[in-house]
């Protein structure tokens, strides 16, 4: 018998240490070589590590919200073996599980026809729903690459085993508090929101607008493309709306260094989208949003929203932003106030529309209302020149065929 001791390795973009996100082994049980031992968080993405050797597991690194060196034990297992395992090449560090190539002692589960999904491939926020509503990932059918399980299989596998649960029975009622770690994405989302809310004095302006025409020229463009899943949604609408305005309050596009205590004003456009996901708040980014056209911002909001939620987004689609917009869609509400995205000066938020009685010329006319919530760092972006965009931007959506004129 002999001892292998499993070092955290590199992770790439110069990480110096690791937050243990999820450990999938205890003390005690026999990990095969290749199993996925637990994940690691970095600032964008949860890594899985998988076992370099077959042993049993002595010694785990701590627990889930832990810190841990680059190069330290992470894992100490007894093997049969008369010599180690040799640690992980740091010429080859591991990648985000979406994106995981084999190598050793990091490997993202993987799947051929001969084999058990004993190590099923999934995102780690699938695993933890499924481990916390006791369902087995090997019977739940996935439709993404390679039999990757993806957040609608799991939804529509829950809604499956749903069906058929039996009446309710009579609930007594409960004392249970459960404790839940701030950990992973989540502990990184409070830490900045609290970052943005106590070094950013926010301006918030919130501003109505009618949207009749534009979700009558939104429908008829939808129409002509049928029900294909091109459908144009408002975002686009808005991002170009944002992308002339910004021509005339480049202030507005910038990003604050507050190490070298100098405002950074953008001529490109990164626009940040927030964007709901199973893990928590995440800002997936469209680079060079000036220089698209309609279809082209609708499809690029499409696809880094997809990537951001199914954990498959790359570490430079979810960095780099200069200003965000973001949208709760039907959960919109009348009003917010949204929180600016660090480092940035901007965020202009979607709330949700409603038709409504409006005075049109003189006449009570129906007419389908949405306001805008912005918030902006008063530091940088004045109130008056805040407003005036956001006026800018109303102009645009209300008389939409201005937003497509040279």
């Amino acid at each position: 018998m002999s001892e292998h001791i499993f070092k955290l390795p590199d992770l790439g973009e110069g990480t110096v240490e690791s937050e243990i996100g999820e450990w999938f082994i205890k003390v005690g049980e026999f990990v095969d070589e290749e199993a996925v031992v637990g994940t690691m968080m970095t600032d964008k993405a949860a890594v899985e590590l998988a076992s370099p050797v077959s042993g049993t597991v002595v010694k785990l690194a701590g627990e889930p919200g832990d810190i841990v060196a680059v190069g330290a034990a992470l894992v100490v297992f007894e093997t049969d073996r008369a010599t180690t395992t040799p640690e992980p090449s740091a010429a080859a560090p591991p990648v985000p599980e979406a994106q995981a190539k084999p190598t050793s002692g990091v490997k993202a589960a993987s799947k051929t026809a001969g084999e058990t999904r004993a190590r099923v491939m999934t995102s780690p926020a699938i695993r933890r729903r499924a481990k916390e509503a006791g369902i087995d990932l090997n019977l739940v059918p996935g439709t993404g690459a390679g039999g990757r399980i993806q957040r609608r299989d799991f939804d529509n596998y829950l809604q499956t085993q749903a069906s058929g649960v039996a009446a309710a029975q009579v609930v007594t009622p409960s004392t249970a508090v459960k404790e839940i770690k701030v950990i992973g994405l989540r502990r990184i989302i409070a830490e900045r929101m609290s970052r943005a809310k106590q070094e950013i004095p926010h301006f918030a302006y919130v501003e109505e607008i009618d949207i009749t025409e534009l979700e009558a020229l939104r429908k008829h463009l939808n129409c002509r493309r049928g029900g294909g899943s091109d459908r144009l949604t408002l975002l686009p609408f808005l991002g170009l709306a944002l992308m002339r305005a910004l021509r005339e309050f480049p202030q507005c596009n910038s990003t604050y260094d507050k190490e070298r205590n100098v405002l950074l004003q953008h001529e490109a456009v990164h626009l940040g989208v927030a964007t709901q996901t199973p893990d928590g708040l995440k800002v997936p980014v469209v680079k060079h949003a000036e220089i698209l056209d309609i279809d082209g911002l609708a499809n690029s909001i499409r696809r880094v929203t997809e990537a951001a939620r199914d954990n498959s987004a790359k570490k430079n689609e979810l960095s780099g932003s200069t200003i965000t917009i973001t949208s709760l869609g039907k959960l919109g509400g009348i009003a917010s106030t949204p929180v600016i995205n660090l480092p940035e000066v901007g965020i202009i938020g979607v709330n949700r529309a409603v038709e409504r009685p409006m005075v049109v010329n003189g006449q009570i006319a129906v007419r389908l209302m949405m306001n805008l919530s912005s918030s902006f760092d008063h530091r940088f972006v004045d109130g008056y020149d805040a407003a005036a965009m956001i006026q800018r931007i109303k102009e645009m959506l209300e008389h939409p065929a201005t937003i497509f004129l040279p």
